[in-house]
């Protein structure tokens, strides 16, 4: 069972939904090699069963989650492979993987990554024309900053353009502070997929602290897209790679909703 868990690996962990569906297409599934598929729960967590054997990481680690409902959405993916094990279909496996076998031994640098991120939020950074998608930045990102500065201390400054404004040390220090409390392997896993899906760590805390759901999270990190979609249009291939990601992000947010605080 090893032996095959580890070569999905790759498939399963590339960051890229697209680049993972195209690795998979290059290989043969492996079949299906057990029959049942349960959980129980031990000192280390809620653990995925395969014909009564634990499940294994890639990285040869124990599958185990801190919630019985991720584990019954561990349980329902293996489960429903059928003849053949499909890794585009274990987004959930995917995610605790990436957070056994790479978040929990590199947990302070995951973290730093996120709080790099605010330091250049994609929500401050504002268009200075059309009128109609400046307003639709204030409308949808300003509430957000609001929250940040009243709720959570972290006052962010807005930029027009593009160019690099470094934030207030101030302001990336309250954002650090209020991360904190999401500082364990999986949901910094979490955290960090909606922060690069998103290019915002401010949403991503938002999402977490459940001051937004997935849906708001998702069209306001698309307003300027959007924008531009309703201008000019898109194709195919981009509504696909669009559609792949926030199947990534909802995942995420399921599992982070999941994870007992």
């Amino acid at each position: 069972m090893r032996d095959i868990l580890s070569d999905l690996s790759e498939a399963m962990s590339d960051p890229d939904p697209v680049r993972r569906a195209q690795i998979q297409m290059k290989r043969p599934l492996p079949k299906r090699f057990y029959k049942a598929v349960s959980t129980d729960s031990t000192d280390e967590g809620h653990r995925i069963l395969l014909d009564g054997r634990p499940v294994r990481t890639p990285g040869k680690k124990l599958l185990a989650v801190p919630a019985p409902a991720i584990a019954e959405r561990l349980r329902a993916e293996w489960d429903g492979q059928g003849e053949e094990i499909d890794p585009a279909k274990m987004p959930v496996t995917r995610l605790v993987n990436t957070a056994v076998d790479g978040v929990a031994d590199n947990l302070d640098a995951v973290f730093e990554e996120i709080v790099r991120f605010a330091g250049t939020d994609m929500l401050c950074y504002r268009a200075d024309s059309p009128a109609g998608l400046v307003e639709r930045q204030r409308d949808g990102w300003d509430p957000i900053l609001r929250w940040a500065a009243d709720a959570r201390g972290a006052r962010f400054i807005l930029v027009e353009g593009v160019m690099h404004q470094e934030q207030p040390a101030p302001a990336i220090a309250a954002f650090s502070d209020a991360l904190s409390a999401w500082r364990d392997p999986l949901a910094l896993a979490c955290l960090h997929t909606v922060t690069t899906l998103t290019g915002s760590a401010l949403l991503a805390l938002a999402l977490a602290e459940g001051v937004i759901d997935a849906d708001r999270v998702w069209s306001l990190a698309h307003v300027d897209e959007d924008w531009q979609i309703e201008q000019w249009g898109t194709d195919e291939e981009a509504f696909r790679r669009r559609e792949l990601r926030r199947g990534e992000m909802d995942v995420a947010a399921a599992v982070l909703a999941d994870i007992p605080r």
